[in-house]
């Protein structure tokens, strides 16, 4: 096993417009490996440890550039300016109303057309006592995708001698807008086949019910009794195809748990998954109030990277956010940066062995 760390960058490709897309290899301690792009942010690679000791990579991704260039499933991707959905590709601001880039049917997800998924970010490569790591800065001009003000974003990668993946995002804005980042990996912690057989544990009371066009409905849907009590540990296969409401709404698990958060914006543990063949296991821990649970039910064989054709639920998100479409819903926390703040939150991936 390795002790030192190590960060190398190679040449990833080049986009239509001629902009270098560069991969940087981060190598802790323990040997383990994540490799990201600078175009969005992309984790293209996780190479951890299982119980035998061997590596795998356990992140859903391509081999080369173009797949990562045309709509996709936001494999490995920050996603911004707005993570999830708003409705109609519209929201009213301080009076005036903004038309968005429409993306999903009539709605607006996860940033538009030109989300943060899809640009190239200026990527710094840094190490210190915890890991090897790499911050990201990106400008999104006023006006981008529809939304208002120049947003600038920093976002930094710190993969850590103890196997996370420390994300901390930074923003600030002259002209107030929304802001809801968040970030796309699917993981498969066997490394192959669905994950239906992974343990879930998410420690969420309510869930936002949503409608057949995926956005929130009514009050908070209280978790008990549900397919969606995932309080205590259960296979995501165990209720995935039940006669459920929100099962038929979101085509499985595709919904926004509410996370019981002692205090708000606090760093909080969210969600735990094991995976018995392996042995590995995830915990996602973050300061935003809720986790998107996705089981990749629109996944359906038509996508192949690294010598596999992703199949349905194959890979699961866990995308700590706030609640889909709060711009436009008051009665959510908000999701407003105005001059003079700051946005700041942090998600902590943390991997092991049991």
């Amino acid at each position: 096993m390795t002790t030192t760390t190590a960060i190398t960058q190679k040449q990833f490709g080049t986009t239509p417009t001629g902009e270098v897309v560069t991969e940087y290899s981060l190598t802790n301690k323990r040997g383990s490996i994540a490799k990201i792009i600078n175009l969005g942010g992309i984790i293209t690679e996780l190479h951890v440890r299982d119980k035998s000791g061997a590596l795998g990579d356990i992140v859903l991704g391509f081999d080369t550039l173009e797949p990562y260039l045309a709509v996709g499933p936001y494999f490995g991707a920050l996603i911004g300016r707005v993570g999830n959905r708003i409705a109609n590709a519209k929201f009213t601001l301080d009076g005036v109303t903004y038309e968005l880039a429409a993306n999903n049917g009539t709605n607006n997800l996860h940033g538009g057309v030109q989300g943060f998924d899809k640009k190239v970010w200026a990527a710094t490569p840094f190490e210190n006592a915890q890991g090897p790591g790499l911050k990201l800065h990106l400008l999104s001009e006023d006006g981008d995708q529809g939304f208002p003000g120049n947003l600038d974003v920093t976002v930094t990668y710190q993969f850590t001698h103890e196997d996370e993946i420390i994300v901390d995002y930074f923003a600030t804005t002259d002209k107030a807008t929304p802001v809801n980042l968040t970030q796309h990996t699917y993981f498969n912690l066997a490394g192959e086949g669905d994950i239906l057989n992974h343990h879930m544990q998410i420690f969420a009371d309510h869930i936002n019910a949503v409608n057949e066009a995926q956005f929130p409905v009514g009050d908070l849907m209280p978790v008990a009794n549900t397919p969606f009590d995932f309080r205590s540990p259960r296979l995501i296969g165990e209720l995935i195809n039940t006669e459920h409401e929100q099962i038929k709404n979101g085509f499985g698990y595709d919904h926004n748990f509410l996370i019981n958060q002692k205090t708000y914006k606090e760093l909080t543990l969210a969600a735990r998954v094991e995976e018995n063949s392996s042995g590995r296991v995830l915990e996602v821990f973050t300061e935003e109030p809720g986790v998107q649970f996705y089981s990749g039910n629109f996944l359906d064989g038509t996508l192949t990277g690294k010598g596999t054709t992703y199949q349905k639920r194959t890979g699961f998100c866990l995308e700590p956010q706030h609640a889909p479409d709060s711009i436009n819903q008051p009665q959510f926390p908000t999701i407003v940066l105005r001059p003079g703040e700051k946005y700041k939150t942090r998600t902590v991936f943390k991997l092991s062995v049991k």
